[in-house]
């Protein structure tokens, strides 16, 4: 991968996850990344939704990460889980409100309307909840842990919305301390 390329997709992570898809234009991409518009179509000739399509990629395999450094973090699942949620409540506090969720936008905004876009959110989605699910799993068997994980991920990333929209890390918290209740923490 290019420098360029990534700086592209780097750019385009931020502004998708601060703006969202249908405010985040070619042109604000191409200034704030630096990168010349024939380079743009250079490495994504199908345009703003293959390249949409890989941030995305890239912000879930970054949440993805820090997923599983906090899943080592500890051998209960209900405070390793916990523990993800109040660095992330933080993480979005610092930031002003103005990240966490970089799928979410997206997901509310271009998944009816764009089936590239829907599934490239829906793998993301899947991915972070078979994290959870392999951890929850030698507590609460297979199936239980799948659902607990789909309720994680939703809960967090209703979280995410009401911290943004509150401008607060209070709904997060919440959801940590009903989650580490929920499994026995």
């Amino acid at each position: 991968m290019t420098a360029k390329r990534d700086e592209i997709i780097a750019t385009t992570c931020e502004l998708l996850e601060v703006q969202g898809y249908h405010a985040t234009g070619l042109n604000r991409i191409l200034q704030e990344s630096g990168a010349p518009k024939g380079s743009l179509y250079h490495y994504f000739p199908e345009g703003k939704e293959e390249l949409a399509a890989e941030a995305i990629a890239r912000s879930g395999a970054g949440i993805a990460g820090h997923i599983e450094r906090a899943l080592l973090e500890s051998d209960d699942p209900a405070e390793a889980v916990t523990g993800f949620i109040r660095a992330l409540a933080g993480h979005v506090a610092a930031s002003g409100y103005r990240q966490g969720g970089p799928i979410t936008a997206v997901a509310l905004e271009a998944a009816s309307t764009s089936e590239r876009l829907r599934l490239a959110c829906r793998d993301q989605y899947r991915g972070w909840q078979a994290l959870f699910a392999a951890k929850l799993r030698p507590r609460y068997g297979p199936a239980r842990a799948d659902r607990l994980a789909a309720l994680i991920i939703a809960a967090i990333e209703g979280g995410i919305i009401l911290a943004r929209s509150e401008r607060s890390l209070q709904p997060l918290l919440a959801v940590a301390e009903e989650i580490e209740v929920l499994l026995g923490g």
